[in-house]
């Protein structure tokens, strides 16, 4: 099973992620800030707090989304676009 390993909150609600099999993809969570459950992640301080836990991403309230969403519905990034920072959260 795939799982996150690194996280790094980026502008315009997208998430840089690192995948356990060395992968880095941009996962957008503009589409989701509709559902109930992630409105609140509409605040972009809030959306800044992006960290991993538990093999995934998560946010503060007991926030998350699945580890197989964040892989299957995010796009590849070239390895020249990745950023080397620190993991949020860990």
């Amino acid at each position: 099973m795939i799982r996150v390993s690194a996280v790094w909150p980026e502008s315009d609600f997208k998430l840089r992620v690192q995948f356990t099999n060395g992968e880095i993809r941009c996962f957008d969570m503009k589409p989701y800030l509709d559902y109930p459950v992630y409105q609140c992640l509409a605040n972009p301080g809030l959306f800044a707090l992006a960290g991993t836990g538990y093999g995934t991403v998560v946010w503060p309230n007991d926030i998350d989304i699945a580890p197989e969403t964040l892989y299957e519905l995010s796009e590849p990034l070239e390895r020249s676009t990745v950023h080397h920072q620190s993991t949020a959260g860990t």
